[in-house]
């Protein structure tokens, strides 16, 4: 080919990049962020009500995740974070109980193992372990910012559960400036009693950034027929939320680091 002859092909190439470009199909795009129904099916799946019962009898409730799985001979062998306060005061009488699939109705009740609990003013986490036919591990996301945005999946007063929108409205940087090493986080999502345990997402990718540790209570009195009385209710927008730092530290102290291994949000354990 002549060298007039590869002006022209060079010429037509140019012409049509340049078209490619005007027209948004330069090259394909190998990642895009997910909708808001992609990460909520990420999410929710990994959310699960826990249930504590005496002789039979529901006496407490709170909030858990999911944050590991391991195939096994029953399906999977789930391992679930919950608020350590959750199983308190108790006398070994008590059976704890996780109930799978609560975004899709009442969910599947199966018997858990407590494998590790602590409550102090630095954390307040339990271990479980479940026995399920499947279960939807969440991935760890990465310290947040203040300002980000966030979702909280609860399940308040033991019922139903609850998708709570929301910023991270404050992040503790008191000790050393590093993010990771922050005790405390807030968010301004409203929670109420039973939501101890919850998880708290990103907004954009779904992944795990703490889990709901408690809330701000303010009092308040009212005239009975005997004497005066009062109730606590919950702040609304300010939530206590434990870190990521903390979650790690537990997990490693506790002797599970082996769980921080971690599946992508999604995964999940399917019985052959």
């Amino acid at each position: 080919m002549g060298a007039g002859g590869m002006r022209r092909v060079h010429g037509l190439a140019v012409c049509a990049g340049l078209l490619a470009v005007a027209s948004g199909c330069a090259a394909p795009r190998l990642w895009r962020e997910p909708t808001r129904q992609e990460v909520l099916e990420r999410i929710l799946p990994s959310a699960v009500q826990i249930v504590l019962e005496r002789d039979g009898q529901r006496f407490r409730t709170g909030s858990g995740v999911v944050i590991a799985a391991r195939p096994s001979g029953r399906g999977a062998d789930c391992f679930v974070l919950t608020s350590g306060h959750t199983f308190s005061r108790l006398s070994g009488q008590e059976q704890a109980y996780v109930l799978f699939g609560r975004h899709r109705g009442t969910g599947t009740k199966v018997p858990a193992t407590l494998l590790a609990q602590r409550e102090s003013e630095e954390v307040d986490l339990a271990l479980l372990s479940a026995p399920a036919r499947e279960c939807f591990p969440a991935g760890f996301g990465r310290p947040p910012w203040l300002g980000d945005p966030i979702w909280v999946v609860a399940f308040p007063w033991g019922r139903n559960m609850i998708l709570a929108g929301g910023i991270v409205s404050q992040v503790n940087l008191d000790e050393p400036g590093d993010r990771d090493a922050a005790p405390r986080l807030m968010v301004d999502a409203s929670v109420s009693y039973g939501a101890s345990g919850g998880g708290v997402f990103e907004e954009r990718t779904g992944r795990l950034v703490g889990l709901v540790e408690g809330y701000r209570t303010a009092r308040v009195s009212f005239k009975a027929e005997a004497s005066p009385q009062y109730i606590d209710v919950p702040v609304p927008g300010e939530t206590y939320v434990l870190p990521l730092a903390t979650i790690r530290r537990f997990l490693i102290e506790s002797d599970h680091a082996d769980l921080l291994g971690g599946h992508r949000p999604g995964a999940k354990a399917r019985e052959e």
